[in-house]
């Protein structure tokens, strides 16, 4: 089967520091996001699961279970009493293709999203960082990364720690989903239906633009990760993902047989690790659940640079300060006048100013 992952992960390599970066502006397209369906599909699953009675609560159960995570994440606040008392809180999406077509690597987060939400106003709001960004990762030996690596190097913990510092941000729960266990949820729904917005052949998927086409697990796996050649890059290839991840999650909910609901959570082992026990789930689900009807989603906008031969998105400080601030005002946190020293140091190879902004839309319903 074709495969992109010389382009997905890259090899590990040196650092040689001090080359002077030279800078491109680029107004990016709208990001499509993916992240707002992985978060739905798992209050749908956990709700879904819970109308369907007590076999299918159990099965649930279990499932969760073998996808939690216990290893211990530095995180800023306590948890427990954040989602106790309902206030608001934050999730790291993180996407990767490991296993995907044979691979058994640890992988990078090719997708990041911060989804915070805010259940007395009833909204989730998103926000996208390129898996180029530059930033400081942790206890790196080098001055600086692109932000998918964080994951390679420390884990979920280290991925945690560098958004955290990068956005002067509490993250309360992260969840990694496996590209590659999409073929298997496709299949467990009985396959999804999708309107190309291209021409092209992949693999198992040949589709046509404009064009209603029923995918199987395989066609859906190879439709969500073709990339050369979409005009739109990797963009492109998100927007994709997004589409089939949405109708993967949607009609998981509207599927009443439990034989086919414990297909559909059989698909989840080996395919997402979470620090969310079943019980935040159900928590989250009931104090939570009505703000997945109303998202906002931004992306933290940098500039292209070639950095020592390598590309990376570097975010000025204005725009990181204004993301920061935006993300904490939908946490009830307050505003902070200038960036911490972690923050700053993303940008500490040469200084400029940017005129590129965050681009923001709102989705009602899904």
């Amino acid at each position: 089967m074709p495969s992109d992952n010389n382009h997905d992960f890259e090899p590990v390599y040196s650092r040689r520091a001090d080359k002077k970066p030279h800078y491109k502006e680029k107004n990016h397209p709208k990001r499509r996001l993916i992240g707002w369906s992985i978060f739905a599909a798992l209050l749908l699953l956990v709700g879904g699961g819970l109308t369907w009675g007590y076999g299918a609560y159990k099965s649930a159960k279990k499932t969760f279970k073998q996808t939690y995570d216990s290893t211990p994440i530095q995180k800023e606040r306590n948890i427990s009493s954040v989602i106790k008392q309902g206030k608001p809180l934050s999730i790291l999406l993180l996407g990767t293709d490991t296993g995907a077509l044979g691979r058994h690597d640890t992988g990078r987060t090719d997708t990041m999203i911060v989804a915070t939400v805010n259940a007395k106003q009833k909204t989730v709001h998103l926000t996208s960082i390129a898996r180029d960004t530059k930033v400081v990762v942790p206890k790196d030996s080098q001055p600086y990364e692109k932000i998918n690596a964080a994951y390679t190097i420390g884990g979920a913990g280290t991925a945690v720690k560098t958004v955290q510092n990068l956005l002067d941000i509490p993250i309360d729960f992260y969840a990694i989903v496996n590209m590659g266990g999409l073929e298997k949820m496709v299949n467990a729904v009985g396959g999804v239906d999708v309107i190309p917005p291209l021409t092209f052949n992949y693999g198992h998927a040949h589709v046509v633009k404009g064009h209603k086409i029923h995918l199987n697990g395989r066609q859906a796996l190879d439709y969500s990760r073709m990339r050369d050649n979409d005009p739109l890059g990797d963009y492109g290839r998100q927007a994709r993902q997004k589409q089939v991840i949405k109708r993967l999650a949607l009609k998981g909910v509207g599927i009443s047989s439990l034989p086919r609901y414990k297909t559909i959570l059989s698909s989840l082992n080996g395919n997402l690790k979470t620090d969310m026990t079943f019980n935040d789930m159900i928590t989250i689900r009931a104090k939570y659940g009505d703000a997945t009807h109303h998202i906002k989603s931004q992306n933290l906008q940098g500039q292209d640079a070639m950095i020592d031969g390598l590309s990376y998105q570097v975010v000025p400080n204005k725009e990181l300060l204004h993301v920061s601030n935006d993300i904490r005002r939908t946490l009830n946190l307050s505003q902070s006048g200038k960036l911490k020293a972690q923050q700053s140091r993303t940008d500490s190879v040469v200084g400029y100013s940017s005129t590129a902004k965050s681009q923001s839309s709102t989705y009602n319903g899904y």
